[in-house]
């Protein structure tokens, strides 16, 4: 690996669990089987616009490739995040063109740019893709189909394990437990290091299932077999969907218009009680992988929440806690998620707050770059483990996310 450093990284290597490309207008169809032309994502044009289309319905949330929009600038939308800005501001813009910045679409452009930032290595998420998911519930067969040619284009654009700096990540849908390790079996030949599944329940055509569901054994055996790391980036799931109903039920929804905001359709919010499921949805995966016993089936799994923030440790722990006093588990079901789990904070969270509850080595550093809410540049997020100590610094910085990528 490249002995990559930077001034502002004061000599210290950054791997970086948690950056991003832009999919381009082809991402989903370059290597799809034709016949599956008018099935899963399409890219049609809407007003003279190129879209993204699911089942002959456009995605609202979604402008269309990336390669084709502009995109918002990396930290753009930082100080929203923070409550620094309003949300008038937040929705403005801070967009360019996207024809200006090659190390969004294209992987020898991206190393440059690591370099000049003193980024060694990263794993590098889809933007739109993580996203996706959700819309091709309607059709397994298109959603297999969607993925298996997405990881093909990543293969193909970016790489598994391009120059053992670029670990791009494919997006493994579970909606079929057969294909799904069939699809992973094909990404482990490919030399991936790293694969993301949606957090939330499998949606399946028997109905949803627990993630953990001894039938995707054969998924989870193989990635503990391989050393493949699974983790869950943060993105779209729409099996939480009935709690917010019920909540709106329960609260009363439907008799506060013009008061409550949950009549809006902004960011996805399209209910008040949005921001309490948000967090839920991967609360309750993290506590579903342990309570259905996971990690004891297989001992050598090591699972990655990325992007998913850290808000939610503290109460998964205390949950799991409880879950344990019911006794009947090999070991602690908190031991088994420290032991088995790591954890990639949001750049606006307090990294300290998270040494509390785990431990320095299940700490992941990930900037979101390039993504507006992310950091204007990787190594920002020095100023977030300033009070470590060097060693401690070293471990989030660089060593967790390269001992999981390459394991002894």
């Amino acid at each position: 690996m490249a002995d990559v450093t930077d001034a502002a990284t004061g000599g210290l290597r950054l791997f970086d669990a948690d950056n991003h490309y832009w999919e381009t207008s082809d991402a989903f169809t370059r290597f799809r089987d034709p016949k599956f032309a008018d099935r899963g994502v399409q890219i049609k044009e809407i007003d003279g616009v190129p879209r993204y289309v699911v089942d002959g319905v456009r995605t609202e949330w979604l402008p269309g490739p990336a390669d084709m929009h502009p995109r918002p600038l990396p930290g753009a939308f930082l100080d929203y995040f923070q409550g620094g800005t309003s949300r008038d501001v937040f929705l403005s813009g801070f967009t360019e063109k996207a024809a200006d910045h090659p190390d969004w679409f294209e992987r020898d452009a991206r190393l440059k740019v690591m370099d000049s930032q003193g980024v060694d290595a990263t794993w590098v998420f889809p933007s739109q893709g993580v996203v996706l998911e959700p819309l091709l519930h309607t059709d397994t067969e298109a959603a297999v189909e969607c993925y298996r040619a997405f990881n093909r284009w990543i293969d193909d654009q970016w790489g598994f394990a391009y120059q053992n700096r670029i670990f791009g990540v494919p997006f493994i849908t579970l909606c079929d437990p057969e294909e799904a390790a069939r699809e992973l079996r094909w990404c482990a030949e490919h030399g991936a290091r790293v694969v993301n599944i949606r957090h939330g329940a499998a949606v399946t055509r028997a109905g949803n299932r627990s993630p953990a569901d001894p039938i995707f054994d054969r998924f989870w055996g193989l990635a503990a077999e391989a050393g493949i790391v699974v983790a869950s980036h943060d993105g779209s799931d729409e099996t939480y969907t009935p709690l917010n109903q019920v909540m709106d039920d329960v609260w009363g929804e439907a008799h506060m218009a013009g008061i409550a905001p949950g009549d809006t359709n902004r960011l996805g919010q399209s209910s008040t009680f949005a921001g309490l499921t948000k967090h839920r949805t991967v609360h309750d995966f993290a506590y579903v992988l342990v309570a259905h016993r996971l990690f004891e089936r297989f001992p050598k799994l090591r699972f990655a929440y990325i992007e998913n923030g850290c808000a939610w440790v503290p109460s998964l722990l205390l949950a799991l806690d409880y879950l344990g006093h019911g006794g009947g588990f090999s070991t602690n079901p908190r031991d088994q998620f420290i032991e088995h789990c790591w954890v990639a904070p949001f750049v606006e969270e307090d990294v300290r707050e998270l040494a509390r509850h785990l431990p320095v080595e299940r700490i992941l550093f990930g900037s979101d770059w390039p993504h507006g809410e992310g950091f204007p540049a990787p190594s920002d997020f020095l100023a977030n483990v300033a009070d470590f100590s060097a060693a401690e610094q070293q471990r989030i910085m660089y060593d967790n996310a390269r001992e999981l990528t390459f394991p002894r």
